[in-house]
């Protein structure tokens, strides 16, 4: 008999909160190249989030959901993958999305609601980001299990957050991914809220990673605000589904600094004491600039000069994408399938003369 006070795991951190490595006798798993290289990613998550979130305010994008605070886990996990590996992504993966390769112009088209903004670059191995919960737990078995039966050695990540563990594609993905010992990894951030809900008024395991054990699957719990834990994890997930030994579950214990999305306010369901408290104690750049410093791998100067780049860049990118002209109605029939139905040859032909009777005015 189980018994749930006798489920344990060990929460898996490497680099802790004073930016220091819990053991230092031990090998770290990330080079001081690559430790720079990934920071420079997450700072750069961080100021296109905060940038983003403006716009949004000023009118310029749609309905955005911020990832501040989970950029660890997100180019952590995405550093440990293959350019030849699956990403399947939900609406708060954008710092992973850019680790594997989606470019910054196409976030943009994405966000600004553009009939382009989910058509990923030939070769990027990324499915278009997925909105409804969990589904894309479902999209990532699938793509495994075609690896799978293909003999081709790639693997599929699926990223999703806590309130998705309660849905039925989750348990469904993982059922059948065990069943089939499909080479998936199921990457939980626990931001410790599914929208507005706290995670334990949505789910009362004591953990997420401890949902692996009833599909006889690996699973794992990691400080998803630690950089260095996050990859080592991932990247042991990764190659045990490389090999053939099954697929794992990964719950990357981070925090949401910001709202669900900028249709919510985060105000009414959780205390502003304890935002500060994980954004002055536990914020997950922090704690790698502090490493990084400590170690002399980097400097204020060098970071202001990182930023005012990152900006300058970022603004030449936005004033690009906002000077596109808007893609017609029709050109949206292109993109269904990889051949047109008669049925779709003929509705696009419908909007085309209906557009130009119009003027080009679709409205009434």
């Amino acid at each position: 008999m189980f018994e749930e006070n006798q489920l344990a795991f060990d929460r898996v951190q490497l680099l802790n909160e004073e930016g220091k490595i819990n053991n230092p006798s031990s090998d770290m798993p990330i080079s001081n190249d690559t430790m720079l290289h990934m920071y420079k990613w997450m700072k750069k998550a961080r100021l296109m989030d905060e940038k983003l979130l403006r716009m949004q305010r000023q009118g310029r994008i749609g309905t955005y959901a911020p990832l501040s605070g989970q950029e660890a886990a997100q180019v952590g996990s995405a550093f440990a993958l293959e350019k030849s590996d699956w990403l399947c992504p939900s609406y708060r993966d954008l710092a992973a999305c850019m680790v594997h390769g989606m470019p910054f112009d196409q976030v943009l088209r994405y966000v600004k609601g553009h009939l382009y903004g989910s058509r990923n670059a030939e070769g990027l191995r990324m499915l278009p980001i997925q909105i409804i919960i969990a589904a894309q737990t479902l999209h990532a078995v699938g793509t495994a299990f075609a690896a799978k039966l293909k003999h081709e050695h790639t693997v599929s990540v699926s990223y999703f957050g806590d309130g998705a563990t309660s849905q039925g594609d989750f348990h469904e993905a993982l059922n059948f991914a065990s069943v089939y010992q499909l080479p998936v990894v199921f990457f939980c951030q626990n931001n410790h809220y599914a929208i507005s809900v706290p995670r334990k008024q949505q789910t009362a395991s004591n953990t997420i990673a401890q949902k692996a054990i009833a599909y006889g699957i690996k699973g794992v719990q990691v400080d998803g605000n630690d950089l260095v834990g996050v990859y080592q994890v991932m990247k042991e997930a990764v190659q045990r589904a490389r090999n053939d030994e099954g697929p794992t579950l990964i719950e990357a214990e981070t925090y949401r600094l910001g709202p669900h999305t900028t249709s919510d306010d985060p105000n009414k369901y959780r205390s502003k004491e304890e935002v500060q408290q994980w954004m002055e104690k536990r914020d997950p750049i922090i704690r790698v600039k502090k490493y990084l410093i400590s170690n002399q791998l980097w400097n204020e100067d060098e970071e202001q000069s990182l930023v005012a780049s990152l900006q300058q860049e970022m603004d030449i990118e936005i004033d690009q994408v906002e000077k596109e002209p808007t893609p017609s109605l029709a050109e949206a029939f292109d993109y269904v399938y990889a051949t047109k139905s008669n049925q779709l040859v003929e509705q696009q032909k419908y909007v085309t003369t209906f557009s130009q009777d119009k003027g080009g005015d679709l409205h009434g």
